[in-house]
């Protein structure tokens, strides 16, 4: 994106309201979305001089394979395991589509999309 003519574009990292707020027994996975924050930061920086803009979108509970167990009850921060609302991860595509269509004169640093209910303020 610097090299070419004309220079720009847009970088939207993958972060994780882990990041903020993380999950017991998550170290691993929580430093890695640290370090995500950290550079999204970094590039966004970096990156004006170029015309690049940087943002990062933060994903609390969409519904993947992944986030699947979470239907079925996860340990939380009391020591409890509880089920937690999960949202329909086309969500998360018109998020970073809403994101990507901005003009390089505005920029979404941080965006958290996430179930309404999903324990997240007040988590920890």
């Amino acid at each position: 994106m610097r090299d070419q003519t004309p220079q720009g574009g847009r970088i939207i990292n993958n972060g994780s309201i882990s990041a903020h707020a993380p999950r017991p027994n998550s170290a691993a996975y929580t430093a890695t979305k640290h370090a995500v924050t950290g550079l999204t930061k970094t590039a966004a920086l970096d990156g004006r001089a170029y015309n690049i803009a940087v943002g990062q979108i933060d994903i609390g509970n969409a519904m993947t394979d992944l986030a699947s167990r979470m239907a079925k009850g996860v340990p939380q921060a009391h020591g409890e395991v509880a089920i937690e609302p999960l949202m329909d991860a086309d969500i998360v595509g018109q998020s970073v589509l809403y994101m990507a269509n901005l003009p390089l004169e505005a920029n979404v640093l941080f965006h958290t999309v996430m179930a309404t209910k999903m324990p997240f303020v007040g988590r920890g």
